[in-house]
């Protein structure tokens, strides 16, 4: 009979095991934070999130970064204010695909991070577990940027509410080592309908009431205490950028020259002269000429 209670126990035990394996766990923090300068987190299949260390950062430097000198210089001084602990703001980087919003923040976690910058990248989806990620590290001595790259709502989606939470509504006081940075190619981060205007309201002496639909959907971006808008680059400052990415590659002056032409019309197949653009081009060019 106390074998096969016992039996019966262990059955029991190993059950209840499986069904804690796949039910939402809190948060936990890494074993080894020294493990890289960069985190993503991740939301397992069971629920669980973890934050998972980037082995191999981007490698880049801001003065790679060319033609963004307004931008560069914001999001410098403002990094620089957080990592030593003076007031900073939350950021948001908007503008023209490809002109640099995410590579100025990957050069400025590469500049700081000597000086305890560090950076945890978060999915759109994943951002309804915000307030368990900035608990997890507020106790830490680093300064942590909550990256949100390419960030757009759709109407009603859950992670729109956390986010406002999180910048500015809660609670709880902000967390003085947190910061987002958020990249995005629309400036209130909700699309926008024609029929929003129709909510607009004027009294007899001419005053303009915007309407609730408007109000809400620029009450997050509103949050963000620094914008920095992107600008797309004229045909000059392509060429300027694709130069830079030449050099880099290990071009010389001579094939940098020659490779004028190709990169304009590289940049016509594509449609676009962007950074990103010139940094493909560069990328291909030195290939070639190397191989």
């Amino acid at each position: 009979m106390n074998e096969k209670f016992e039996h019966l126990m262990l059955r029991a035990e190993q059950l209840i095991a499986r069904i804690e394996s796949v039910l939402p766990q809190p948060l936990s923090a890494p074993s080894d934070w020294n493990a890289s300068i960069a985190w993503r987190y991740r939301r397992r299949g069971s629920g669980h999130g973890v934050l998972e260390p980037v082995r191999h950062v981007a490698v880049m430097k801001l003065d790679d970064l060319k033609e963004i000198e307004p931008q560069k210089e914001k999001i410098q001084r403002n990094t620089q204010q957080f990592v030593r602990g003076l007031p900073a703001n939350n950021v948001l980087l908007t503008g023209a695909r490809g002109t640099g919003k995410s590579s100025l923040i990957k050069a400025c976690l590469n500049e700081y991070a000597p000086e305890g910058l560090r950076l945890i990248e978060v999915d759109k989806a994943d951002l309804t577990d915000l307030p368990d990620i900035v608990d997890v590290v507020s106790s830490r001595a680093e300064k942590f940027v909550i990256f949100c790259d390419d960030l757009s709502f759709e109407e009603g989606e859950a992670g729109y509410k956390a986010l406002k939470s999180i910048l500015d509504g809660s609670v709880a006081a902000a967390t003085p080592n947190v910061l987002i940075y958020a990249t995005s190619n629309r400036r209130h981060l909700l699309p926008e309908y024609m029929t929003e205007n129709l909510t607009y309201t004027h009294t007899e002496d001419g005053e303009v009431h915007p309407g609730e639909v408007v109000e809400e959907k620029i009450s997050l971006s509103e949050r963000f205490g620094l914008w920095v808008s992107f600008y797309p680059f004229s045909q000059d400052e392509y060429l300027t950028i694709v130069g830079q990415w030449l050099s880099s590659f290990g071009v010389s002056d001579a094939a940098r020259e020659a490779a004028r032409p190709e990169a304009l019309v590289w940049a016509l197949e594509r449609g676009s002269r962007s950074g990103r653009v010139a940094y493909q081009f560069a990328r291909d060019f030195a290939g070639r000429t190397h191989g």
